[in-house]
């Protein structure tokens, strides 16, 4: 049973981390002081500090690491939690582990202890921490392959969420659980879903749990069974076995609600937005400024080839201003330079513009390949009507048809309208799909951080500005 040995599972792999951190920081200093590599990158030390004073570091290294990787849930299960998040919470740990070892060795006046070991550490511990977590997850999912270490799990209630749970359950077999069967009171019993058995009705919990033979139940009820929720909680929790509870209305909760504790009484926010905190929204805001001014700076020379470029090929302004929506459904005036023949306001308010569209002009053909057209958004930024990273804002005729042929579509008007998004870097933009687009939004809103502002302007360099679907 897991349960028996995930505590085991865990205070070991605490030892095999302070191993690993302890083991990684001698290796750099070995390194750095023992190796003729150490010498031909780093150059002569200077003033040695005796070996005693670089170890007796690791009396604090060491715990102080290993406290940071709880901080980040890097001892949560590794059944369901991703490579990729797992060595994001890595870096982090790292990173601010290096800061703090800084600051504690500049106000302890440690001026002549190597700086260039502490970075070296830094690179290698991460290097060596994410290989021997993936060895780690390697070696169990080879153990549950063979029958061991599973986690046996019984379903309450048979709904749209137990079917989708078996679904995920089954296309990850690595995860290592086990559906041993669905209890329900309206199924007929032998009725089965992808191998998993409707086995009895929900009384049957009373027979069932005191034979200690689960180590998850997970409660999948359906909408119309909810008055049995507090009975079948109560019997679980009596028995001790671990319990969760899956809501068949996923379709309007999102998989990461906001909860509050009013005076003791939970209240769920249908949608958390982090943006309608006050501090992110300044931390949001002043890298926007600072960002958009950098831009304008560095892209100048482009806008101004553009726009004698956009003069000398084509009459009419040079930039063009067309009405979207932006931040709590407020039109606004947003700026791009013109790469269409002047036209009619009637004539271009419904249209999209299609693949070899006659409108546009040979420059413009250019420049909305490459998105050059989009630089005079950058003013909208420091206007403050739009963001560097955002929903991309739609004129006002789409929205009002959008909003009642795609749910939560409106969503996206909680935030501020941005150059780039999370759906522009998947490739969604043009005449892509509206649906696909607002999943992704809907995403960024949900799950916006600082560093996801920064992964998206970083990955808009690669995939943002040359577009396929850009016509």
């Amino acid at each position: 049973m897991i349960k028996d040995n995930q505590k085991y599972f865990n205070r070991l792999h605490v030892l095999v981390d302070a191993l690993v951190v302890a083991g990684c920081y001698s290796l750099t200093w070995f390194i750095r002081f023992k190796t003729t590599l150490g010498l031909m990158l780093f150059g002569h030390p200077g003033e040695y500090l005796p070996p005693s004073q670089y170890f007796v570091v690791l009396l604090a290294l060491v715990p102080g690491y290993l406290l940071l990787y709880f901080a980040f849930n890097l001892y949560t299960s590794k059944r369901v939690q991703g490579r990729r998040l797992e060595f994001g919470n890595i870096v982090k740990a790292n990173t601010i582990g290096l800061f703090l070892l800084v600051m504690i060795l500049y106000f302890n006046k440690q001026m002549d202890f190597a700086r260039s070991v502490i970075i070296t550490f830094y690179f290698i511990n991460i290097v060596v921490e994410s290989l021997v977590r993936n060895l780690i997850r390697v070696g169990l999912r080879k153990i549950r392959k063979k029958g061991f270490n599973l986690r046996h799990i019984l379903l309450v209630g048979y709904s749209r969420a137990a079917e989708e749970y078996i679904d995920r359950i089954k296309s990850n077999p690595q995860w290592g659980y086990v559906v041993r069967g669905i209890l329900d009171d309206n199924v007929e019993r032998g009725t089965m879903y992808k191998g998993v058995k409707v086995i009895g009705r929900i009384d049957n919990l009373l027979v069932i749990l005191p034979e200690n033979k689960l180590d998850e139940i997970a409660i999948t009820l359906g909408l119309d069974e909810y008055s049995k929720l507090e009975r079948i909680v109560g019997l679980c929790e009596k028995s001790g076995v671990h319990t969760k509870f899956i809501p068949d209305y996923n379709n309007i909760i999102p998989t990461k609600p906001y909860t509050e504790d009013l005076l003791g009484l939970p209240v769920v926010n249908i949608r958390h937005v982090p943006l309608t905190n006050t501090f992110n929204m300044m931390v949001k805001r002043a890298m926007d400024l600072a960002g958009s001014i950098l831009a304008i700076i560095v892209f100048s020379p482009v806008m101004l080839f553009t726009i004698i470029a956009i003069k000398m090929t084509s009459p009419g302004p040079l930039v063009f201003t067309q009405e979207r929506v932006g931040l709590h459904n407020k039109n606004f005036h947003m700026y791009k330079f013109r790469s269409m023949e002047v036209q009619k306001p009637n004539e271009e308010k419904g249209c999209w513009t299609v693949q070899n569209d006659p409108r546009v002009t040979k420059v413009g053909r250019v420049i909305r390949k490459l998105s050059i057209d989009e630089l005079p958004q950058l003013f909208n930024v420091l206007k403050g009507d739009m963001s560097l990273v955002g929903p991309r804002p739609e004129r006002p005729f789409f929205v009002e048809k959008f909003r009642e042929e795609i749910p939560r579509y409106m969503v996206k008007h909680q935030v501020r309208p941005g150059m780039t998004g999370w759906a522009q870097i998947h490739g969604y933009r043009g005449n892509t799909s509206i649906r696909k687009r607002i999943e992704y939004d809907l995403y960024y809103i949900e799950n916006w951080t600082v560093g996801l502002d920064i992964k998206i302007l970083f990955l808009t360099i690669f995939r943002g500005f040359v577009n396929k679907n850009a016509y």
